[in-house]
């Protein structure tokens, strides 16, 4: 398939105007560079089943961190990776200083929940 995406790839790259609008419904005005870092030796705080197979992910936190959220959605992805299902999450915040984190990450076509909305600033 290698060959067929590096020939694809280069005849999408040259459509202009309408072509790939109509292909894709978007307007593509620049692409970047594909190489994405990636992460490596990912280790949750704890991962556990429940009797009826719901894995449940609980992050144990002491400081606001303001990327948390998109720790999460990493997490849930790691895991999903391991075990083709994606895990209930939530973040157990134990710091001294009152809880600033976001509670969830959203985009388009995207939502990444980690903890009861009453939990969260």
């Amino acid at each position: 398939m290698n060959e067929y995406d590096i020939a694809l790839k280069s005849v999408l790259r040259r459509l202009t105007g309408g072509v790939l609008r109509d292909l894709t419904g978007f307007s593509v005005t620049r692409w970047h560079n594909v190489e994405l870092p990636a992460v490596q030796n990912r280790r949750a705080d704890m991962l556990g089943e429940t009797r009826n197979g719901t894995l449940v992910h609980i992050e144990l936190q002491s400081t606001n961190q303001p990327g948390m959220a998109l720790q999460m959605l990493e997490y849930a992805a790691a895991i999903h990776g391991q075990y083709c299902r994606f895990p209930q999450q939530m973040v157990l915040y134990v710091g001294e200083a009152p809880l600033r984190m976001k509670g969830g990450i959203a985009g388009p076509q995207l939502e990444c929940n980690c903890g009861s909305d009453a939990a969260w600033q």
